[in-house]
């Protein structure tokens, strides 16, 4: 990091030590907040402080490193897209000839909408925080120095801001006319700011503060790119034992001057006013589906993944608005990664942002494809980069439909039904070549050869024709309803028969040809070979000979790699119960104490330990993984099955990573590495707690709520708050006392009918207008009421 001396004759005292007209602080405003303090071992890696507009990444410890893949190390920095603004800033301060350099903080902690960093200058005398946070809706962030003198001498600090611009366009800018072109720096004394533009472009950025600064300096731009760096100086005078504050605000636009400007000063009038309601936001946000467990840890995951789930709504206004896949590497907008989000979203009550991601995936695809096909990525500019892999399209259909059942709207059902209908018919007509009903082409395992007919895309494409059926009812499209509904029990029926092995008590990868499987067997040797797996090799080796002694000229089942998504037949519930149970049991196989290897061929001896970094390669990728989703899949697989425990295991699994490397976040992948907060992660947990331990089944249409609980035994006492379904909002209550189960429902809206679904036994009714009948494998209540309260006896 380049050092800056001080040349500077001080005139003015701008910024003096805290008196009873204290200037308001982001610390003060967020006492009370949930906070999570990280990990000394990972300050030098990256945290995020985000809004829907603008996100700032750089490392706890306060520098900003070059960091990223997706465009090599600009990853971090301030961003608003469809541009990158700032690489980051360096902040130095001058004390009576001494220098002091603020990149290596001692301390990291985080709050949901804020973080801070401490700097503790024991030798002297100082102890500095840099807090900072982005306000909802404007593209600006605040940076709040506060500066405490713990010496019993008064002193003069000269304080010098470094801001280092990088006004470029994001990922795949050059498609749609967004060339870069070098920045220039010009001190704009109206507003006591730098401003720097790029020379070609409208974009600009800006920063400064509410204090007077002293001078200001263009200074050399060391970083890779086309920026410029520039450095303002402000004087701080501080009593003994007293503080001080200085603000810095950064704001930028990609339109013009004048909107940079505006926000710029919008953010430094109302900065504080700002903080107080996304403060009140998030408090709101965790009210929504709150939940009490005896796991304090998993309970403060789940909250925390609330707040994660905002952080990565990404607004571009001449685009669109929709969660990002994750940071800092995919902040823009993904099919499948919302299609698996969107589900726990809609189950925590983030709504507004599920409604507003389907529709521009939905209005991007219909202009890319317009066939129904659901794109696959697309970058903050609106270039679509993948037009959409096979499974995206089936399990955008069931998206809607879990949607549907959440808030009961026909009209949002009639606005993508044509999306759904063309959908399945683009499938079935383009992708199934040999008419057997199972498509062809890439799912979730983007590994080179995999794209005959995979496990996953058959899978979600079961549910989808299973899902249009209800749809089309629900639409009085009943020819239709009819056609899907034969399809989705003919390939219910062919996944059990045609994948399954029962050599390996597994799903099969993918079918295929000899061919097909000879040639990525021998790529999956040289991976297991590289990655020193000599079992795997073996394995390999077996079903390799076992080929050649048995040839075969039709495509038939391959279990090669153990990827993952042979568990996707489990997930869905396509899984006829026997087979299910050998697959639950094979795929324990798979596992680390973190979670489910994303290929099952990749897997260590780690699940001997407890602990444990992932160590990635030096060119990012995946191999070798362990991930959240694999370990989500598994979870909701062995609830399905009736196996809570086996579930709460891997949600268990998930939870150590909680806080691991970020604080108050969980990496893509486990337990630090990948994305640094991922939207998928929310699915792992919505899922298997609200929709399956808790058994809240809504149909908002009929005004009806279904309740099956399905409790792992070592929660005794649980409760699920402020559950939004519709108009209505329902709370569950559970607790075991001596061996009896007790259940109470209460909801907002009475004319509701809630219909209980509890495990054999008798029951007493203590509150609520219903009936209680007895069936084989269950006891059935129905009935309504504000609150309704069954006792075991």
């Amino acid at each position: 990091m380049k050092k800056f001396c001080f040349q500077l004759f001080i005139t003015m005292l701008t910024i003096s030590a805290c008196s009873p007209s204290e200037p308001e602080t982001i610390a003060e405003i967020l006492k009370g907040s949930p906070q999570i303090e990280g990990r000394t071992e990972y300050l030098n890696s990256p945290y995020v402080t985000a809004g829907n507009r603008l996100y700032m990444v750089g490392h706890q410890d306060g520098s900003f490193p070059d960091l990223g893949w997706h465009i090599k190390g600009e990853m971090g920095g301030v961003w608003n897209h469809p541009i990158k603004l700032m690489d980051g800033f360096e902040v130095e301060i001058e004390d009576s000839g001494n220098r002091i350099i603020l990149d290596k903080a001692d301390s990291f902690v985080n709050f949901p909408m804020a973080n801070r960093h401490t700097y503790d200058f024991k030798d002297s005398g100082l102890e500095i925080e840099r807090w900072q946070f982005v306000p909802d809706g404007i593209q600006g962030i605040i940076v709040q120095f506060m500066v405490r003198n713990t010496n019993t001498e008064a002193r003069s600090l000269h304080f010098k801001f470094t801001g280092h611009s990088d006004l470029r366009p994001t990922w795949l800018g050059e498609q749609t006319g967004m060339i870069d072109s070098s920045d220039v720096a010009k001190f704009n004394t109206d507003h006591d700011a730098w401003v720097m533009q790029d020379e070609s472009n409208p974009w600009s950025v800006m920063f400064g503060s509410d204090s007077i600064s002293q001078s200001h300096q263009e200074t050399k731009n060391e970083q890779s790119g086309l920026g410029t760096s520039a450095a303002i100086l402000y004087n701080v005078n501080i009593d003994p034992n007293s503080s001080a504050v200085l603000n810095i605000f950064i704001a930028g636009s990609y339109v013009s001057v004048d909107d940079m400007e505006e926000s710029y000063e919008n953010i430094k009038t109302n900065a504080f006013n700002f903080l107080r309601a996304k403060k009140e936001r998030y408090a709101e946000l965790a009210l929504r589906t709150k939940l009490t467990i005896p796991d304090k840890d998993m309970e403060q995951t789940f909250e925390w993944l609330k707040y994660n789930c905002d952080w990565l709504v990404r607004t571009v206004p001449e685009v669109g608005t929709g969660i990002a896949a994750g940071i800092p590497d995919y902040p823009w907008w993904f099919g499948v990664d919302s299609e698996y989000a969107l589900k726990g979203y809609m189950a925590i009550g983030q709504d507004h942002a599920v409604y507003e991601t389907i529709s521009l995936l939905d209005s991007v695809s219909h202009a890319v494809n317009g066939n129904g096909r659901i794109i696959h990525e697309m970058s903050s500019n609106g270039a679509v980069f993948n037009k959409g892999n096979i499974n995206e399209t089936p399990q955008f259909a069931s998206l809607i439909w879990e949607i549907y059942k959440w808030n009961g709207d026909r009209e949002f059902l009639m606005s993508y039904y044509p999306t759904v209908k063309s959908g399945l018919q683009w499938l079935m007509d383009t992708k199934d070549a040999n008419k057997n009903l199972f498509p062809d082409g890439f799912g979730m395992m983007e590994i080179h050869g995999l794209d005959s007919e995979m496990i996953d895309v058959a899978s979600y494409t079961q549910r989808a024709f299973e899902d249009a059926a209800k749809i089309a009812a629900v639409l009085n499209d009943r020819s239709s309803a009819e056609s899907y509904n034969t399809i989705a029990d003919k390939l219910r029926k062919k996944i059990n028969e045609e994948f399954w092995s029962d050599t390996f008590n597994s799903y099969a990868d993918f079918i295929g040809t000899d061919k097909q499987a000879l040639h990525l067997i021998e790529d999956a040797i040289v991976r297991a070979d590289t990655l020193n797996k000599p079992w795997a090799i073996e394995e390999l080796r077996q079903t390799q000979q076992t080929i050649l002694d048995n040839p075969s000229r039709d495509p038939r089942p391959f279990v090669l790699h153990h990827n993952w998504v042979v568990n996707t037949p489990l997930e869905m519930g396509i899984a006829e119960p026997e087979k299910a149970l050998k697959a639950l049991k094979t795929a324990e196989k798979f596992v680390n104490p973190f979670g489910v290897f994303v290929t099952g061929i990749d897997r260590d001896e780690s699940a001997g330990s407890d602990d444990g970094s992932f160590k990635g390669s030096q060119v990012f990728s995946y191999t070798g993984a362990v991930m959240t989703l694999p370990t989500a899949v598994q979870a909701v697989a062995e609830n399905n099955y009736g196996r809570p425990e086996k579930a709460l295991n891997y949600l268990q699994r998930m939870t150590r990573t909680f806080s691991y490397a970020l604080p108050g976040s969980m990496y893509e992948v486990s337990p630090d590495y990948g994305m640094m907060t991922q939207a998928w992660n929310i699915y792992g947990f919505a899922i298997p707690i609200v929709q399956q331990f808790f058994g809240i089944d809504p149909m908002a249409s009929e005004k009806m709520v279904v309740i099956k609980p399905r409790m792992p035994e070592s929660w005794d006492k649980a409760s699920i708050e402020n559950v939004r379904i519709g108009e209505n909002s329902i709370s569950v209550f559970y607790q075991t006392i001596d061996t009896k189960k007790e259940l109470m429902v209460t909801q907002e809206s009475s004319e509701w009918t809630v219909k209980l679904v509890l495990p054999p036994g008798s029951y007493q009714v203590k509150n609520g207008e219903g009936k209680l009948s007895e069936h084989d494998d269950a006891i059935l209540w129905i009935g309504k009421g504000s609150s309704i309260e069954l006792t075991e006896e």
